[in-house]
């Protein structure tokens, strides 16, 4: 009973909130939503402490008669074991502390019962992607995340950019969810069924035991399924090449970016590979090719976070970076290290989202990091929350005392296992991966001085002097403008509260039941205990790798941004089209428009004016109409008026009508 109210709760409260809209007004609407997700979080958690101790079992609960058509039957039916547990309390745990952050964040926006229902309608397809027992049902809740991604993103849709990065981010994601349908098509014509325990169940037997016609080739079947199924997490993770639509969703409220980018939606792919395990360890091929987009992400996406200035796209390039570490924890075989990396994820990335939107909340919206500075102080409470939450995503531990924050367990878990699983591509993923956490301090600090430390530049923002209404000579000599920075509201600062607890606390009490207990996972993923035993042997310099770079990342920022300011504009000028190349991103954006926007928008318009303007509408609806107007030209010189050529023309008719019968 308590699975089916966790899932359906936010369903209701969205249905109440979006159908009673303004009627219920913006109290009333916030208060059921809200409230619907905290009730979610509270039986979330007793679940999952009961899969912990082991008082909890799998079971499957059944909703409804959904298909039979055929050999083509599934019902509608909520699974419950580790693996759901775990995403249960990740997903309605950040979304109930991000419903209660958007009460202080969104309070002046006019349409908040909108936003609300949305907010909640995405937690629910959330919910219904990770309790699917069949594969068509997790395909409902991955199109239903996709379309509330989409409202949210586009919230503020009289904002063009707003509207554009929500069309990017379904069209970018339509094409990763076409390899996951065919993935979905091909793995039903090969096990015949979508039950997930079914297919999973038969997938060991598959290994290397047959070949599946694709695009005229006969492949291996496990490898095409498996990759075709990547294909689809590829999309809704962000990874290399589907990645693009994920910095432009920023454009979203603060909140969505928190609830897209830490708990939810980006997060899908990793559960379902998590899920898939079984189907991926028969597919080595597939792992490898995981494992490789995995790394390359990481470092991709870490590169270009060091040079952003936008405080939202620093972490939005973070998020990318870090679940390229869950992806190629899962291609060397380590789920449980993939999925304890998301579970820490959840609390420190939604805990620095949040804490930038506090920031900007402060700033009079101004995103720009270098017109923050000096900010400690005026903001205590969320400089204290970032400067955790900035600790747990560098990873601050010391193995020998056995001690430190949610990052260091978890990412410094999945760089030994990398290391331990040897071959050539976990050799890669692992120095990839070390050089990443490099590039991760950097960026990291780097966000923490330009935004805490150093003098106030909020005089050259336009944004901040346009509320500050005072001319520069008025306000004052000094570099804040006049501005005065003022701390958020007690509903934005209780769920960073909360969520530092969760960066601070989750990997020190969770870690040997995510990475050592096979009996916690209870068969809910592939658990390899020899290769999570290999990671407490690997040498010590590998163990201390995370926590050496982490230290010279810090000092490189420090160095940079505050004991030399001037250094980072020289550097950029004398890397020169380095800098630049990795500025815009790799220039992805600019080669997918030339490849794929120009030509689509050029094939529109010939369809559009010579297709449809230039074939169908002048030889069809066009031409017919000029037919019958030049028809009604030729017909009104008949019309004389004279009773002697009327009868004229009715004689010919009739003589016309007899020779026509006669011969």
């Amino acid at each position: 009973m308590n699975i089916l109210i966790i899932v359906f709760a936010p369903l209701l409260a969205a249905i109440i909130a979006g159908l009673g809209n303004r009627m219920l007004g913006n109290f009333a609407s916030k208060l059921v939503t809200t409230g619907g997700l905290f009730l979610a979080c509270a039986l979330s958690w007793p679940l999952f402490i009961g899969f912990l101790n082991g008082s909890e079992t799998a079971s499957v609960v059944p909703v409804m008669k959904w298909v039979e058509s055929g050999a083509l039957t599934f019902d509608w039916a909520l699974r419950v074991d580790t693996l759901t547990a775990i995403m249960l309390v990740v997903i309605t745990s950040v979304s109930s502390l991000v419903h209660l952050y958007s009460w202080g964040y969104m309070d002046e926006d006019p349409d908040q019962p909108r936003f609300f229902a949305y907010l909640s309608l995405f937690t629910f397809a959330m919910l219904m992607l990770v309790t699917a027992n069949n594969l068509v049902q997790m395909f409902f809740g991955w199109e239903g995340v996709g379309l509330a991604s989409y409202l949210l993103i586009g919230f503020w849709f009289k904002k063009p950019s707003a509207n554009a990065a929500a069309i990017k981010a379904f069209v970018v994601n339509r094409v990763g969810d076409l390899g996951f349908m065919l993935g979905i098509f091909g793995t039903f014509l090969v096990f015949q069924t979508t039950s997930i325990p079914e297919i999973l169940a038969a997938a060991p037997a598959m290994e290397g035991a047959s070949s599946i016609g694709f695009m005229g080739m006969r492949l291996d079947t496990m490898t095409i399924l498996c990759l075709l199924l990547f294909i689809g997490a590829m999309g809704k993770s962000a990874q290399l090449g589907l990645h693009t639509w994920l910095p432009d969703a920023m454009e979203g409220p603060t909140p969505v970016s928190a609830l897209i980018h830490a708990a939810t939606m980006v997060t899908a792919g990793v559960f379902m590979v998590c899920r898939l395990s079984p189907m991926f360890e028969a597919a080595p091929a597939a792992l490898a090719f995981v494992t490789v987009i995995g790394a390359a992400t990481c470092f991709f996406a870490a590169t270009i976070g060091t040079t952003q200035w936008d405080i939202k796209r620093v972490i939005a390039y973070s998020t990318c970076s870090q679940l390229g570490y869950m992806f190629f924890a899962a291609g060397v075989g380590a789920y449980g290290a993939a999925m304890f990396h998301l579970f820490t994820h959840a609390f420190f990335k939604a805990l620095l989202f949040l804490g930038a939107g506090s920031v900007i909340h402060a700033m009079h919206h101004e995103q720009d990091m270098r017109y923050y500075g000096g900010l400690r102080k005026q903001i205590p409470f969320t400089f204290w929350a970032m400067l955790i939450g900035t600790l747990a995503i560098t990873g601050v531990g010391i193995y020998h005392v056995g001690a430190g924050f949610a990052g260091f367990w978890s990412k410094d878990a999945i760089l030994e296992v990398a290391y331990a699983a040897g071959g050539e591509y976990s050799n890669m993923a692992f120095w990839l991966g070390t050089i990443a956490a490099l590039l991760t301090s950097f960026y990291s600090w780097r966000l923490m001085f330009l935004t805490f430390w150093g003098k106030p530049r909020w005089i050259e923002s336009e944004h901040i002097q346009h509320s500050v209404h005072k001319t520069p000579e008025e306000a004052g000599a000094d570099t804040t403008g006049g501005y005065h920075p003022h701390e958020s509201p007690l509903s934005m600062l209780v769920p960073l509260g909360l969520l530092s607890l969760g960066a601070v606390f989750a990997g020190q009490i969770f870690h040997e039941a995510f990475l050592d207990d096979a009996g916690f996972w209870a068969g809910s993923i592939a658990f390899n205990a020899e290769l999570m035993h290999a990671m407490h042997e690997v040498p010590i310099l590998v163990k201390y790798a995370a926590f050496i770079v982490m230290v010279l990342g810090f000092i490189g920022a420090w160095y940079a941004y505050i004991r030399k300011p001037s250094l980072p504009a020289e550097t950029a000028e004398q890397l020169g089209p380095i800098y630049k190349f990795v500025y815009n991103k790799w220039y992805f954006d600019e080669l997918y428009n030339l490849i794929f926007v120009k030509p689509a928008f050029w094939l529109g318009r010939l369809f559009w004016k010579r297709g449809d303007e230039g074939i169908i509408d002048r030889f069809g609806p066009n031409g017919a109409a000029w037919a019958v107007s030049q028809g009604s030209v030729l017909a009104k010189k008949f019309q004389s008026g004279y009773l002697t050529s009327y009868a004229l023309i009715m004689l010919i008719g009739l003589v016309a009508a007899i020779t026509w019968v006669l011969f």
